[in-house]
C-alpha cells in the first residue's frame, strides 16, 4: 500500500474541491467558536455579568497566543501545500517536522514570559479590582494548558494541508463535544467557577491532540512522524514564518485593537461595557469562524494549484470562496440585527448587560456582508505565499482604519462610537482588498499568456 498524496487538488472540479475541503473546516471552526459561546454560557449564567467582563479582559491575550500559533501553524500549512503542489514531499514532511518542534518552543515561550507578569497585563488590559480575579484565575489554567493548545492547533491546520479535511474536523467536533460535557461538570457540578471553564478548555484540547498524533503516526501517510524530521533547518522556518507573518500580525494587531476597546469601553460605561463586548465578540466571531473555515477549505487548493502552476484554477477557488463568505455574513447581519436581544439573553440574566450587548451588537454588523472581501481575500494572499499583501490588508483593517476611528468617534458619539467603529473597518478594508486583487489577477492573465 503507498503512502497518500492529495493529488485531487489539481484535477479535480473546483466547486467540488471546495465543498469536499471547506464543509469539514467549517463545521470545524463553527464548532470551535461554539464551544467558545458556551464557554461563555456557563459563565455568564453560572459565575454571573462581571465574570463575563473577566472573560473579556483576557480576549487579548488569547489573540497574542493565537498570532503566535498561526505564526507557525498556518505558515506550516501554506508551505506544505506548496511543497506537495511541486511534487516535493520530502520538504513537505520537513516542514512538518520542524512546525511541531516550533509550535512546542514557541507555547514553552510564551506561557513562561505571560505567567511571569500576569497581573500587570491583565491590569494594563483593562482589568479592575471587580474582574482581575475572575481574568487572573482563568488565564493561570490556560496558561499552564498552553503547549497544549498550540500543538493541538497546529496539527489541526496541517491535517487539512495533507488532504485529512475529515479527520480535522472530527477533532474540533471531539474538542467541542468534550468541553461542553466538562464544563457542566467542572462549573455547575463541582463548582469550581470560571476556572473550571478553563481546565475543561485545555482538557479537550489533550484528548483531541492524542487522536491527532495517533493519525499523524500513520507512515501511509505522505506526512507522518517519522525520525530525522525535527532538526531545525533555517530554509523551512524562514518560509513558514514569512507566510505565517501576516495572520500573526493580524492576530497581535487584534490583540492592540482589544486592549483600546476594553479600555475605551471601561471608560465610557464602566465593566458591564466590557462584558457586552465579550458578549458580542463571541456571537460576531461564530459568523467569522465559518468564513475562517470557508478559508481554511481554499487554502490547500489554492496553494496547491499555485505551486503547480494553474492559476485559471487558483482564480477560480478564490471566487467561489468570496461568493460563500458573502452569503455567510449576510446572514449574520440579518440574524443579529433581528435577534440580538433574544441572543444577549442566552448569556446572563443581567436585564442592562442584555440591553448594552443588543445595542452594541446592531451597530458592530452594520457593513458585515461587505467584510468578507477583506476576510478571504486577505487569506488568499497568505494562500499563494505573496504575504506583503496579506500582512498589508490585515493591518490597513486593524491599525489604519480601527484604530485611529477608536480615538475619533467616542469623544463624537459617546459609547456608540466604538461600535460605530467596527463596521467602519470592515467597509474601508474591503475597498482596498479589491484595489490589491485586481492587480494580481491582472498578474494571473500575464502568466498565463506567458504559457
Amino acid at each position: 500500500m503507498g503512502v497518500v498524496i492529495p493529488t485531487e487538488l489539481g484535477t479535480e472540479k473546483i466547486s467540488s474541491l471546495l465543498k469536499k475541503y471547506a464543509l469539514p473546516a467549517i463545521i470545524a471552526m463553527a464548532a470551535s467558536s461554539l464551544y467558545n459561546i458556551v464557554d461563555s454560557i456557563f459563565i455568564g449564567q453560572g459565575c454571573g455579568p462581571l465574570a463575563i467582563a473577566g472573560l473579556a479582559i483576557t480576549f487579548p491575550l488569547m489573540n497574542l497566543s493565537a498570532a503566535f500559533g498561526t505564526l507557525v501553524g498556518v505558515g506550516a500549512l501554506t508551505t506544505i501545500s506548496v511543497f506537495l503542489g511541486q511534487r516535493n514531499y520530502e520538504a513537505a514532511q520537513r516542514s512538518f517536522g520542524n512546525a511541531f518542534v516550533m509550535n512546542a518552543i514557541v507555547g514553552i515561550i510564551y506561557m513562561a514570559l505571560v505567567f511571569s507578569l500576569l497581573d500587570p497585563i491583565l491590569l494594563f488590559f483593562g482589568a479592575s479590582e471587580n474582574t482581575l480575579p475572575y481574568a487572573r484565575d482563568y488565564m493561570l489554567v490556560i496558561l499552564l494548558g498552553n503547549i497544549i493548545t498550540h500543538e493541538y492547533f497546529g496539527l489541526n491546520a496541517i491535517m487539512r494541508a495533507s488532504g485529512m479535511p475529515k479527520e480535522a474536523m472530527y477533532a474540533t467536533l471531539f474538542t467541542v463535544f468534550n468541553n461542553a460535557i466538562l464544563d457542566a461538570l467542572f462549573i455547575l457540578v463541582f463548582g469550581w467557577g470560571i476556572t473550571g471553564a478553563a481546565a475543561a478548555t485545555v482538557l479537550s484540547q489533550f484528548l483531541s491532540l492524542c487522536w491527532i498524533m495517533y493519525l499523524f503516526s500513520n507512515k501511509q501517510r505522505i506526512i507522518h512522524f517519522r525520525r530525522g524530521i525535527y532538526k531545525l533547518k533555517f530554509r523551512f522556518i524562514k518560509d513558514m514564518i514569512s507566510v505565517g507573518m501576516a495572520p500573526f500580525l493580524m492576530n497581535s494587531a487584534a490583540c492592540a485593537v482589544v486592549i483600546i476597546i476594553n479600555k475605551q469601553l471601561y471608560y465610557y460605561n464602566g465593566d458591564l461595557a466590557i462584558g457586552a463586548y465579550g458578549i458580542v465578540n463571541r456571537v460576531l466571531f461564530l459568523f467569522v469562524m465559518v468564513v475562517l473555515g470557508l478559508n481554511q477549505g481554499m487554502q490547500p487548493i489554492a496553494g496547491f494549484n499555485y505551486g503547480a502552476r494553474k492559476y485559471q484554477r487558483v482564480t477560480q477557488v478564490l471566487k467561489y470562496t468570496i461568493l460563500a463568505a458573502t452569503v455567510v455574513l449576510t446572514a449574520g447581519f440579518v440574524i443579529c440585527e433581528l435577534f440580538a436581544g433574544a441572543i444577549s439573553r442566552c448569556f446572563t440574566t443581567d436585564p442592562q448587560l442584555v440591553q448594552m450587548s443588543a445595542k452594541g451588537m446592531r451597530i458592530a454588523v452594520s457593513c458585515f456582508p461587505v467584510a468578507a472581501l477583506s476576510m478571504v481575500i486577505s487569506n488568499f494572499f497568505q494562500s499563494i505565499r505573496i504575504p506583503s499583501k496579506a500582512i498589508f490588508l490585515s493591518l490597513s483593517r486593524q491599525l489604519i482604519v480601527l484604530l485611529p476611528a477608536l480615538f475619533i468617534l467616542p469623544p463624537i458619539f459617546g459609547e456608540a462610537g466604538i461600535w460605530m467603529s467596527l463596521p467602519l473597518s470592515d467597509a474601508l478594508a474591503s475597498i482596498i482588498a479589491i484595489i490589491l486583487l485586481r492587480n494580481q489577477f491582472n498578474h494571473f492573465k500575464k502568466l498565463d499568456n506567458a504559457e
